[in-house]
């Protein structure tokens, strides 16, 4: 005997998907204001009733705005997902792009806390030697950072196995 498996239709109120969306209502009566959320069905009451789906939306929506996309540019994804199959190019080609925004994002983050680093293992050996002079040579003004000291700090990090060692101070030594 075959069993037919009948298709469980799950319906969340809006308190239910911010429960687990971890989003207060407001935000969510806003996407839908914004036109974000055209897929979201109304009970007789007029009540925002959401299927599972709805909450895959919801995680594009959320990651698209945590990627700093505009309202804008995320109800243009929307839409094209609500055109159907026909748009799946375009929509993969959005994605791609952001993707690449992202990448470039991070690199640039990458870069603060490579510098971050760097400035952290410059008072970490100033620290340990209770004074800044370490770092500095003299010049025409008086006293200057050593032009070299960028290079002083790759080589100690080509040395090290633990950038924590490099750059974290020992806070025991100044008690």
């Amino acid at each position: 005997m075959v069993q037919v498996k009948e298709e469980l239709k799950m319906r969340y109120s809006i308190g239910d998907v911010a429960e687990e969306m971890n989003l207060p209502t407001s935000t969510l009566r806003y996407y839908d204001r914004k036109g974000l959320l055209p897929f979201v069905d109304r009970d007789s009451a007029g009540r925002r009733s959401f299927k599972d789906n709805d909450l895959n939306f919801l995680q594009v929506i959320e990651c698209m705005k945590k990627c700093g996309m505009t309202i804008t540019e995320i109800r243009h994804f929307i839409d094209l997902c609500m055109q159907g199959d026909v748009t799946l190019m375009g929509r993969y080609e959005l994605l791609e792009k952001e993707a690449a925004t992202v990448k470039e994002q991070i690199q640039t983050l990458q870069d603060q806390l490579d510098f971050l680093h760097y400035k952290m293992w410059y008072f970490k050996t100033a620290v340990e030697a209770d004074t800044e002079d370490i770092h500095m040579v003299p010049s025409g003004d008086g006293r200057r950072v050593d032009p070299d000291i960028h290079e002083q700090y790759r080589e100690a990090l080509e040395k090290c196995h633990d950038l924590s060692e490099l750059i974290e101070v020992e806070r025991d030594k100044r008690k």
